[in-house]
């Protein structure tokens, strides 16, 4: 059994007391693990109760960046987990490449299908997810694409949002549990941009660019050939410095992007889904730091 590190208030005390006893709902699990905090959480703790008959399942594509699968492979090894990696075609589906409003449904829909003969083979495991109550109130169509092939979201169903999920991966220990959220690729296209495996790694590489440089928060979206990027706003200056220093401009024209903006209102999770009412309407600015 994870050990608790540090003391926990007797509120979330108990909501771990009610996820490991949730985890007696079956005797396997078969867990959609993406490597964020809420899956990872998820994963630890079925490992914790079933041990060998629990395995956590990543799907793998060209809109999960490397890192993200590399991180997911050290949580894993981590926790002590079996970990499986699954190769996934989203981006074989119109409906998931033409970038709809409910996009992630394709992509729910395809990773759920092949889940499902995995947690078959596994002595007909229930298969889990990440999601938790704060997923609830944002616009996720994956999330009906997994209940439509019946997953179960333990954190939300014992209402455990996310502040609670990091607070508990901390006093268990786990090294991630500040881990930032990073949605996959495909967020970073507005709804209506075509998805291909090329753009993905455009946006990929930029990000990654970043990341090396100390951004571990940052978004790069991509309208057209523009790049718009976005950090928390207490490190704007910071990028704009890099602009003129450390060749930034000159890095993602050669990516192919042709103009590249910084948005002033600083990083926003979920900005592109404003529309669908998921997220206030405060204004967003930019400044255009290189164009070609």
């Amino acid at each position: 059994m994870f050990q608790l590190q540090e003391l926990l208030p007797k509120k979330q005390e108990q909501q771990l007391a009610d996820l490991r006893q949730w985890m007696d709902v079956s005797t396997s699990f078969c867990i959609a693990y993406s490597g964020g905090v809420d899956s990872t959480l998820v994963a630890a703790i079925a490992y914790e109760c079933k041990g060998e008959s629990a395995v956590a399942v990543t799907g793998v594509s060209p809109a999960l960046a490397p890192h993200l699968l590399q991180e997911a492979r050290h949580q894993a090894g981590w926790i002590g987990i079996r970990h499986q990696e699954l190769p996934t075609a989203e981006l074989e589906d119109p409906a998931y490449s033409s970038n709809p409003v409910d996009r992630c449904f394709a992509c729910k829909r395809e990773l759920h299908r092949h889940l499902k003969p995995i947690a078959t083979a596994a002595g007909d495991a229930l298969v889990i997810d990440g999601v938790n109550l704060d997923d609830l109130g944002d616009h996720r169509p994956g999330i009906d694409a997994a209940r439509q092939a019946g997953v179960r979201s333990p954190l939300a169903e014992l209402k455990i949002d996310k502040a609670t999920i990091r607070q508990l991966s901390r006093a268990l220990g786990f090294p991630w549990w500040d881990k930032p959220a990073q949605p996959c690729l495909s967020s970073r296209f507005p709804y209506g941009e075509g998805i291909t495996a090329e753009r993905l790694n455009q946006v990929g590489q930029a990000e990654a660019w970043l990341l090396a440089r100390g951004f571990n928060r940052v978004r790069v979206r991509s309208h057209g050939l523009a790049a718009r990027i976005e950090v928390p706003e207490e490190q704007i200056s910071a990028v704009l410095a890099l602009s003129s220093t450390d060749g930034l401009v000159t890095f993602f024209q050669s990516l192919g992007f042709t103009s590249v903006s910084l948005d002033l209102e600083g990083l926003v999770s979920g900005k592109l889904n404003r529309k669908h009412g998921s997220d206030n309407n405060r204004p967003s600015g930019r400044v255009v730091i290189g164009d070609g």
